[in-house]
């Protein structure tokens, strides 16, 4: 058996062993935590809150939601009312390039139920880097209880929605209104049943080659005529390419062509020619002492229709003067009249008389 020393040693050793391998191993928990360890460099950086919201002393900081270090003070400001909550944290150095003098502290929760922690964000951050001690500004994230909260409304808008749908659905289910009627009423039934059963007599009747519609889509006649059209129209098409009759040639000869050119060439020719004061209308356009004539002839016959309308001269007499009317009108009443009477007695007035001296 053991002697008391040697059991005594043995113990000793176990507990050694024992301590030994404790310390390790917390060592190595320590190390695996994302914190850098004991032996690694680490600054303190504090920033303000309006509310904890739940963080703890140890709560993790993340940035960009990688572990850089952890909360290690939590405490009330007296005198800052707007951000009481001061909170201090101790982040690793070797994230020191990532962390700026503007980049943004918020509380945010691991899912629902999850632990607060504090999250750094620098996606927008463009100040220097951080140094030991100083106060990085904080950001706003909703809590649940924010969200509850904001959410309370719009459960209670969507319970009024639901009642006033069930209001809608038991007035359709009753049979009232338009689509209460659409619904529940048989006459409609009847009516759309009316409808399909007509509408398939019609196709039958289209199908059977009935009515104009039947024959359109029945008789091969339609297609003959159709065919024999489209032949004519390529008949005629193939002729105007051929410049066979007057549409062909009006298309093809350039007889035609010829002749307009020439006809606009001399229309371009009596235009200059006109221009010019050449011939006849050269003169009319061109010459003055005509355009002179012109005018004093327009000028005379504007006095001779003055004169006229005035009842100046025998003309103008004969015009204006109703006597000389009266007289013609009665010298015609009585000229007919006495072409009547000859008529009527011819003898009265055509009786040659002969004396013999």
């Amino acid at each position: 058996m053991p002697s008391q020393k040697q059991l005594k040693w043995s113990q000793l050793k176990v507990g050694i062993t024992v301590v030994v391998a404790s310390i390790t191993l917390a060592v190595l928990i320590f190390l695996m935590s994302g914190t850098g360890g004991i032996f690694t460099k680490k600054i303190v950086l504090k920033s303000y809150f309006t509310d904890a919201n739940g963080i703890r002393k140890g709560a993790p900081v993340r940035l960009s939601g990688v572990d850089i270090g952890n909360v290690s003070d939590i405490r009330v400001v007296p005198g800052n009312t707007l951000t009481p909550v001061e909170v201090t944290m101790k982040v690793v150095t070797r994230y020191h390039f990532a962390l700026h003098k503007d980049s943004k502290t918020l509380l945010s929760t691991a899912g629902v139920l999850g632990e607060t922690y504090i999250n750094i964000d620098s996606s927008t951050a463009k100040g220097p880097p951080v140094n030991d001690g100083d106060t990085l500004p904080s950001g706003e994230v909703p809590g649940y209880e924010e969200v509850m909260r904001a959410g309370q409304s719009s459960l209670q808008n969507l319970d009024a929605l639901l009642k006033r749908m069930d209001r809608i659905i038991a007035f359709v289910e009753s049979g009232q209104g338009s689509i209460g009627k659409l619904i529940y009423d048989p006459a409609l039934y009847n009516r759309v049943n009316s409808t399909v059963n007509e509408f398939q007599n019609v196709v039958k009747e289209i199908s059977e080659g009935q009515g104009s519609l039947g024959k359109l889509i029945s008789d091969d006649e339609l297609y003959q005529k159709a065919n024999g059209t489209i032949d004519k129209v390529n008949k005629i098409i193939d002729d105007l390419n051929a410049g066979n009759g007057t549409a062909g040639k009006l298309l093809k000869d350039p007889t035609l062509y010829n002749t307009a050119n020439q006809a606009v060439a001399n229309v371009n020719q009596l235009t200059d020619d006109i221009n010019a004061g050449k011939g006849a209308l050269g003169k009319i356009a061109k010459d003055q002492e005509f355009a002179n004539k012109l005018q004093n002839t327009m000028d005379r016959l504007s006095d001779l229709m003055t004169r006229l309308d005035a009842g100046e001269g025998s003309a103008g007499r004969f015009l204006r003067d109703p006597a000389i009317f009266e007289n013609t009108n009665k010298l015609l009443t009585e000229t007919q009249d006495l072409i009547r009477s000859i008529r009527q007695n011819p003898k009265k007035y055509l009786t040659i008389r002969l004396k013999v001296f």
